[in-house]
């Protein structure tokens, strides 16, 4: 859910947090109108880098929600090391992945 918006010229960042926790972390998104944002964007895409990471309780299961939802996996579950990660295109030219996170 968006908690807040902030002008940013002509764009505006937006602060998301999760429905299930209000006063939880923020994921703060923002636009990528810079030439050089977008070249870095267009080279770790095609290296295969993730941009961001997040945490999950179990990265099979994880994946298996999400691809119901018509999420598109790059990676599929794989272990690394103690972890298991995945890899999941988000439709605006970034890859994201997910690793096994247990506090």
């Amino acid at each position: 859910m968006i908690r807040r918006t902030v002008p940013a010229g002509p764009f505006r960042w937006i602060a998301l947090v999760s429905p299930e926790e209000k006063d939880g972390t923020e994921l703060i998104l923002e636009p990528y109108d810079h030439p050089a944002a977008r070249e870095f964007q267009r080279k770790l895409r095609a290296d295969g880098i993730p941009a961001t990471m997040f945490g999950v309780g179990n990265t099979y299961m994880e994946r298996r929600r999400l691809s119901e939802l018509g999420v598109r996996f790059t990676v599929e579950p794989t272990k690394a090391g103690e972890h298991t990660i995945a890899i999941f295109d988000d439709t605006c030219g970034n890859l994201i992945q997910i690793v096994d996170y247990k506090k």
